[in-house]
């Protein structure tokens, strides 16, 4: 996943104002006390991040692959 289809499945499930502000907020936990914007700063797995956000979240399943994928199925 790039950095950039990270920003579209995140504005495509939470809107674009809430996006940005889950990922300055939200600390998944699974890089430590990073928050989701620190965390793709850092250089972690864009996709790791995007999964990390649908699991705290409670997004069902079928909603992690983005929405390219989505509408495609």
């Amino acid at each position: 996943m790039k950095l950039s289809e990270f920003w579209v499945a995140m504005e495509h499930e939470f809107g674009s104002a809430y996006a940005r502000h889950l990922a300055r907020d939200l600390v998944p936990g699974d890089f430590g006390d990073l928050t989701v914007e620190q965390a793709l700063a850092a250089g972690k797995d864009v996709r790791a991040v995007w999964l990390a956000v649908c699991r705290i979240q409670d997004l069902p399943e079928d909603r992690w692959l983005g929405p390219d994928v989505a509408q495609r199925a």
